[in-house]
């Protein structure tokens, strides 16, 4: 009874904890394992869309990883491609018909990219590289982390662009009047998607810059 108790690891131990917290920096996938750079330079044009992609992301990703690890031992080694994309796709389909219903001015923002969750390399990779090796929770919170940590990025991309961009922040005009009589004009590359790709370089070089551990990466 002593070791089956001592097996049931804390849902808040040091490890599940560095599995949630790790893709926020050290681990991000989108600045540390560079996946996911598809949809960042496609959906932060504004943040809305941004916040609504990372949140769509974080719950497929957290609930694959949670299926995929309740079902890895029965899984056929020869098959377990397929029904990843199975359970993948059938989580998107969901994501994608509860933002047709609720928030659909954003979900024709997004128009393809929400189907395109289901070839998402950061989904993936974590199916192949934890879910089928880990216990249910620890791979649920494991979805988390990574969904967070690629929708941090993605927020902070949307941020800059849309401000720079278009004078906004969620839709709504922050930059005073006064500037764009004073000659201000907003920076109309920054809705490019080259833009997006040189904002995501700026903050890797920020983030090895701070974290000298990561040059030799």
């Amino acid at each position: 009874m002593a070791n089956s108790t001592n097996d049931k690891e804390p849902i808040f131990s040091v490890k599940n904890l560095k599995n949630l917290t790790g893709p926020f920096n050290l681990n991000n996938p989108i600045t540390i394992q560079v996946l996911g750079i598809c949809s960042a330079l496609a959906v932060t044009v504004q943040m809305k869309p941004a916040i609504v992609m990372a949140l769509s992301v974080t719950i497929v990703t957290a609930f694959s990883n949670l299926i995929i690890s309740f079902l890895r031992n029965t899984i056929p080694t020869s098959i377990r491609i397929i029904v990843q994309l199975v359970v993948v796709a059938t989580l998107v389909i969901i994501v994608d018909q509860v933002l047709k219903a609720y928030v659909y001015d954003v979900s024709k923002k997004l128009s393809v990219f929400v189907g395109l969750i289901i070839t998402n390399c950061i989904i993936m990779g974590r199916l192949e590289a934890f879910a089928m090796g880990n216990k249910p929770i620890p791979s649920f919170i494991d979805g988390i982390g990574n969904g967070i940590g690629y929708g941090i990025i993605l927020v902070i991309i949307a941020f800059f662009r849309e401000l720079l961009g278009s004078g906004k922040i969620l839709g709504m005009s922050v930059i005073p009047p006064s500037f764009y009589e004073m000659g201000y004009r907003d920076n109309g590359m920054m809705i490019l998607p080259p833009m997006a790709l040189i904002t995501i370089g700026v903050i890797i070089w920020v983030q090895r810059s701070r974290n000298k551990s990561l040059i030799e990466k």
